[in-house]
């Protein structure tokens, strides 16, 4: 099954040839999205690696860090092999990454932190924070 990493080079190569490259965070939301949409649609994951519920929302730890140098920079390097991911659905992917990458980072904060949502129920006003996000939570979420 593909990594988060994988799949996040994957999606930062094609941000940055499309040339609209993206932040961490807006990396965060976007992996968010694509595991949420990829569980509706064939229920199972876009990728083996947990996500956890961080202040600023759901968060992939190692590709957080892998990314993290950047701050709130724009990634702007390519990554080789980054083609030679496993998905199901790359239709899919490429969607919600051309929807999502258009909006602010703090407005894909602002709707993964929707009240009744997966983050939230997780987070719990920080009682959870860095806790996995259930993977029926994320099913669910809207």
């Amino acid at each position: 099954m593909t990594t988060a990493i994988e799949l996040a080079k994957y999606i930062v190569n094609k941000c940055v040839d499309d040339n609209h490259p993206i932040t961490n965070l807006q990396l965060q939301k976007i992996l968010y999205y694509v595991q949420r949409d990829h569980l509706r649609k064939y229920n199972e994951r876009a990728f083996i690696d947990e996500i956890e519920a961080w202040k600023f929302g759901p968060v992939v730890p190692e590709v957080y860090y892998a990314f993290c140098y950047y701050g709130a920079m724009p990634i702007g390097n390519r990554y080789d092999n980054a083609s030679n991911i496993e998905i199901d659905d790359f239709e899919l992917v490429n969607k919600i990454v051309e929807e999502k990458r258009i909006l602010k980072p703090w407005d894909l904060v602002n709707d993964t932190h929707k009240a009744g949502g997966a983050w939230d129920k997780t987070y719990r006003n920080g009682e959870g924070n860095r806790a996995t996000i259930n993977i029926d939570l994320i099913r669910r979420d809207n």
